[in-house]
C-alpha cells in the first residue's frame, strides 16, 4: 500500500471515531424518553470508592417515561439516590426500599429548543474535529510530496480522496444530529 493511501485510510478511521464519539455524547442528552444511557455519568460512593452506577445496580427502562435502578446491595440505596440528585439530571428519584424509580417528566417546548441547540452545538464541535483531521492529513501529504515519497499526481488524487472522506464524515454528522434533533423536538 502506498504512503498516500495510508494517510487517507488513517483519516477515514479518525472520521469514524469522531462520528462514534458524537453518537456516544448525544446518547447522554435527555429527550423526554427514558434512556439508560442518561445515567452513564452517575458515580456512586460504593464503600468509599466512586463507582459507575451500572457496576453496582441493574438499570432498566420498563416504560417510555420510567427508568428503574435496582441495586445489587440494598445497603447503598441512599448512596445511589444521593448520586442521582448530585448528577443534576433533572430527575427526582423515588425510593421504595427495594428499587429506585426515576420518572422522566415531559419536556417543555422551551427546554426542547434549548436541547436542540445543544445537539447542534455538539454536532458542530465534531465537524470541526473532522476538518482538523482533514487538515492534518493534507499536511502529511504535503510532507510526503516535499520528501519526494509521492508524486504530484498521487498527492492530487489523495487530496481529492481526503476531501471526499471529509464530506462523507460531515454528512454522517449532519444525519446523526438531524435524527437526534427530531427525537428531541418530538412531543
Amino acid at each position: 500500500m502506498a504512503a498516500h493511501d495510508d494517510v487517507v485510510k488513517g483519516l477515514s478511521e479518525q472520521i469514524k471515531k469522531a462520528v462514534e464519539a458524537l453518537r456516544h455524547s448525544l446518547s447522554k442528552i435527555r429527550t423526554g424518553r427514558a434512556n439508560a444511557a442518561m445515567l452513564d455519568g452517575v458515580r456512586v460512593s460504593y464503600y468509599g470508592t466512586p463507582t459507575p452506577l451500572s457496576q453496582c445496580a441493574a438499570i432498566a427502562v420498563p416504560e417510555a417515561r420510567l427508568i428503574t435502578v435496582k441495586p445489587w446491595d440494598k445497603g447503598i440505596l441512599k448512596d445511589i439516590e444521593k448520586a442521582i440528585y448530585e448528577a443534576n439530571l433533572g430527575l427526582t428519584p423515588q425510593n421504595d426500599g427495594e428499587i429506585i424509580r426515576l420518572p422522566i417528566p415531559p419536556l417543555t417546548e422551551q427546554r426542547r429548543k434549548e436541547i436542540a441547540k445543544q445537539v447542534k452545538s455538539t454536532g458542530e464541535e465534531h465537524k470541526v474535529t473532522i476538518r482538523n483531521e482533514r487538515r492534518d492529513a493534507n499536511e502529511k501529504l504535503k510532507t510526503l510530496l516535499k520528501d519526494k515519497k509521492i508524486t504530484e499526481d498521487d498527492n492530487k488524487r489523495a487530496q481529492e480522496k481526503t476531501q471526499k472522506e471529509t464530506d462523507a464524515g460531515i454528512a454522517q454528522v449532519d444525519d446523526v444530529v438531524a435524527k437526534k434533533e427530531k427525537e428531541v423536538l418530538e412531543v
